[in-house]
């Protein structure tokens, strides 16, 4: 029974030993972007000026406060006839009075203050578009420096074997010493890019747990993807039009207009004039010319005379405010238009330069490689001849992954431009 015992912990332990040691899975682009979107501190940041806005809606949509006042009047301070009674003419008086806003102040108050709020959602979304170019360019940065990293394993172990072959020959009489020590010295460039790949990655995924707010081992963390390109690119016309529908930065500087004309609607009505409405109430008014009048009641209306301040100047500067909100709409739209074509442009370009590669060059390098090699292998071509066509064939496969690499942040870029992820 203690035997069975023991098996069971033993079971338990080792099982339990796999789970913790037993390495996370990759995370994708979008696993990537929801963390991104729950940790990123500047994201979460900026969520706080829409509550903010949010804020000033509620003190703008307040009423002025009424007026209390406590006043009394006729308190003796010397004795009559050697009799002091303070407090017998003491006139009490009790006072409440009440701002009233004409022409719709609190109203548009409130109104400028969601349009406020309507701006600072749109800012925040522009934010995140900012932010999410920064965070797709590092995702696609690292699934780069993975496949620059595979590469470079994959030519190393080529080279490896390459050398065995040559030392055998070697043993055999086949080739010089010189030769052999001329292959062993160029494995040198191959560790440099292995290990060059590898520092390349690891500062990838820094950059990339950097914007997600996360303290993962870089060795424990890693991301997938698909890393390759499309040929299928919607037509300049297209993406201005999904621009046009999508760039909260345009949105804003479209609410901006409308904004700024409510202002100067708030700015008219502000130079119109309120009243204030008072009552007071006397519980005992010694009053000499009325006897009876012991309780009394009265009530006044104060109406400013806006003679020389009727706001004229926030009615000038509000005026001007639209005009101005308007060249900026009109300069965000032109930066729209800007932004696409050349994201358009860069996208386009890679895609020509990836087409004759993934068509032609890709197979032609491998081809010409180990044509080469199985020549030398025989006797039949010169070391030198070797080592041109392995040159050759390495910058042919590192141009590819960085065409695409390319291609993948040109397309994040003409994302940031649209507005939203067109090209996946």
């Amino acid at each position: 029974m203690q035997k069975l015992r023991w098996l069971c912990r033993m079971v338990v332990l080792f099982t339990s030993v796999g789970v913790v040691g037993q390495a996370p899975s990759p995370m994708t682009w979008e696993q990537v972007r929801h963390r991104f979107e729950q940790n990123n501190p500047t994201l979460l940041a900026g969520k706080l000026n829409i509550d903010e806005s949010k804020a000033e809606e509620i003190t703008a949509n307040l009423r002025p406060n009424p007026q209390f006042t406590q006043s009394t009047d006729g308190t003796q301070i010397a004795p009559h006839k050697g009799v002091w009674q303070p407090f017998a003419g003491t006139l009490f008086v009790s006072n409440v009075s009440y701002l009233h806003e004409r022409e719709h102040k609190r109203e548009l108050r409130l109104e400028s203050a969601q349009k406020g709020t309507a701006i600072a959602v749109s800012t925040q979304a522009d934010l995140e578009r900012s932010l999410l170019f920064g965070l797709r360019s590092a995702f696609v940065s690292t699934l780069q420096a993975k496949a620059v990293l595979q590469l470079a394993k994959d030519n190393l172990a080529y080279y490896d074997h390459v050398l065995d072959i040559s030392r055998t020959r070697f043993q055999a009489g086949d080739i010089a010493q010189i030769d052999l020590d001329r292959l062993e010295l160029q494995r040198v460039q191959y560790e440099s890019d292995l290990e060059t790949a590898d520092v390349n990655l690891r500062t990838a995924k820094i950059a990339l747990l950097t914007l997600l707010n996360d303290r993962t081992p870089i060795d424990q963390y890693d991301v997938s993807g698909t890393f390759d390109f499309s040929e299928q690119l919607l037509s300049q016309d297209e993406f201005r039009k999904i621009a046009l529908d999508n760039r909260p930065d345009l949105k804003a500087a479209l609410q901006a207009v409308d904004k700024a004309q409510t202002d100067h609607q708030l700015a008219v009505s502000n130079g119109s004039t309120d009243p204030t409405f008072s009552v007071w109430v006397t519980p005992y008014n010694a009053s000499f010319n009325n006897p009876n009048a012991r309780q009394t009641v009265g009530a006044s209306v104060n109406v400013p005379l806006r003679i020389f301040d009727r706001n004229q100047g926030e009615k000038l500067r509000t005026r001007l405010d639209v005009t101005r909100e308007e060249r900026l709409h009109e300069a965000a739209e032109a930066q729209v238009f800007s932004d696409v074509d050349s994201g358009y442009a860069t996208l386009d370009s890679a895609v020509k330069l990836l087409q004759p590669y993934k068509a032609k060059y890709l197979q032609q390098s491998v081809r010409v490689r180990d044509t080469i090699f199985f020549s030398y292998r025989n006797g039949g071509a010169s070391l030198l001849d070797f080592l041109n066509a392995e040159s050759d064939y390495r910058a042919v496969q590192l141009n590819y992954v960085n065409l695409v690499g390319s291609y993948l942040t040109a397309a994040a870029q003409l994302n940031l431009a649209v507005g939203r992820e067109v090209i996946r």
